[in-house]
């Protein structure tokens, strides 16, 4: 039986495109194990799975000063044995790592047994954590094709980001159920997240007088965001956060507000959701802004500022949106980033295959 370590955490972005191939892996007789962090978000995820998880020891590497710089190295380190010894009991063909911090002790340890490792980008620029694991990486796989300019071209390939299968498979009835909406009026989904959202809650909201007026509106507002004002408001369905009826919302859905997070558009990409994207600025390195651009040059996305969110424009966004979302869906049947998870699974068998040679 072959066998591949799954790893990847610090955010659920690092972990959902791994829990995306096990159905895959499983299939095909993989012996599938997971390193991540002793407590991060990658262990509650994976709790769900019958996967063996390993924690070890990580640390942040940060551009910025924090006092934990001076601590944070030593745990990296200790992480690097704890890996190690974990790699030499499992004994892996391949290891798939997802990125995140938690991914640099484990890839670099593998690297030091020659264990051939797949790492994956989700962002258009590489984040500093895969940036160290991409010297002793086999093959890195990536979202977008400008991506490829900034890999080593042996390495590189575009396969786009794994999503979870069961996405596909929602049901509008549904989903129109769920929220109390009519099948006669178009509905719009805006994915607002948890964090650095507030913004794109408030302008949706403020500009509810006049979108209902068109459309239904189902509103991903984020943990402890609700606005009990609005509980009643006659075609507006408020959640903060939704796990299993995510697929039917998705299946009613005829556009969709986002935030421009790598997985999160690679998930409209993949459902052909014609999309507006709004990406988070403040507080971050600019990933979404690159992402976002890209998906609008390609033709995928309609990009709108975060500055330019307030009054009309929205409203004017969404509308031209709508009637011209035939053009995205066109679009985005063509794109080379489609099909990710069988794209990345045939490598890891590629590679697995060749170990067994």
């Amino acid at each position: 039986m072959k066998k591949i370590v799954l790893t990847g955490g610090g955010t659920a972005g690092h972990v959902t495109p791994n829990i995306a191939l096990l159905p895959k892996l499983k299939k095909l007789g993989y012996e599938v194990s997971y390193i991540g962090s002793y407590e991060g978000i990658e262990k509650k995820l994976m709790a769900d799975f019958d996967v063996p998880y390993y924690g070890i020891a990580t640390g942040k590497l940060r551009r910025y000063f924090d006092v934990k710089n001076f601590t944070d190295p030593f745990r990296v380190i200790k992480g690097f044995g704890e890996a190690k010894r974990i790699l030499k009991e499992i004994a892996p063909d391949v290891v798939f790592s997802k990125g995140g911090f938690v991914s640099v002790p484990v890839v670099r340890a593998a690297a030091a047994l020659k264990i051939p490792c797949i790492i994956h980008e989700s962002d258009m620029t590489p984040g500093l954590a895969n940036k160290l694991c991409i010297p002793v990486a086999t093959k890195v796989c990536c979202n977008f094709p400008e991506t490829l300019q900034l890999l080593p071209a042996e390495k590189a390939v575009l396969t786009g980001s794994p999503i979870r299968a069961e996405l596909a498979k929602g049901n509008k009835l549904a989903g129109l159920d769920l929220c109390g909406f009519t099948a006669n009026m178009p509905v719009i989904m805006v994915i607002g997240g948890s964090l650095g959202a507030a913004n794109v809650n408030k302008a949706v909201r403020d500009a509810l007088p006049d979108l209902l007026k068109d459309f239904q509106i189902v509103h991903l507002c984020g943990q402890g965001k609700v606005d009990n004002l609005l509980l009643n408001t006659k075609g507006y369905k408020q959640f903060e956060y939704v796990k299993a009826e995510l697929k039917d919302l998705f299946a009613m859905a005829d556009i969709v507000i986002s935030r421009a997070g790598a997985n999160a558009i690679c998930e409209l990409l993949a459902l052909k959701k014609p999309n507006l994207l709004i990406p988070l600025v403040a507080g971050s390195r600019g990933d979404q802004v690159l992402n976002a651009k890209s998906f609008e040059s390609q033709g995928f996305s309609m990009l709108l500022e975060e500055d330019d969110i307030e009054g009309n424009i929205l409203t004017e966004k969404v509308h031209e949106l709508y009637f011209t979302r035939q053009q995205y869906i066109d679009a985005m049947e063509k794109s080379d980033q489609l099909g990710a998870t069988t794209r990345i699974v045939d490598l890891i068998e590629q590679i697995a295959n060749k170990q067994d040679e």
